[in-house]
């Protein structure tokens, strides 16, 4: 399965969710992505490196690009962080894909570079993360 993970800048949730799935299974082909492309070839943001490093979580090889509507025909499952960042998705869509896109958690992952709590965004993801290798193992994906 190829899953891509997208939040707004590309600096902080969505590698950090990348991140996460890559240690918990490291089978899968995992991305990240921006909906918008102001950090492109950025490395995830300092104090997000930090806080994963912290858990065992290594970002630094990762860099920001922008979600562009090749993304729904490369992967087979689309992972918002937040709301908006679902709603920029879908307005990307090509007519006619199927790809499903689903929100990583039940709530909106706050943006821990607006927070600061890099910490309460990597508890948010590392608990959907391990719902979401539940759904993808009982084929619930959407």
């Amino acid at each position: 399965m190829k899953i891509v993970f997208v939040c707004l800048g590309n600096i902080c949730r969505s590698p950090a969710a990348e991140g996460v799935m890559r240690k918990l299974a490291p089978t899968l082909t995992l991305d990240s992505a921006g909906t918008g492309g102001w950090h492109l070839g950025d490395p995830p943001y300092g104090p997000m490196q930090t806080a994963a490093a912290a858990r065992g979580v290594d970002l630094s090889g990762l860099r920001a690009r922008q979600f562009g509507a090749d993304d729904f025909r490369q992967f087979d499952l689309i992972v918002a962080m937040d709301r908006q960042n679902q709603a920029d998705i879908e307005a990307k869509r090509p007519p006619g894909n199927t790809t499903p896109v689903r929100l990583m958690a039940d709530i909106d992952v706050p943006d821990p570079y607006y927070t600061r709590d890099f910490d309460g965004a990597l508890n948010i993801i590392e608990t959907a993360a391990t719902r979401l290798l539940a759904d993808i193992s009982g084929s619930k994906v959407r």
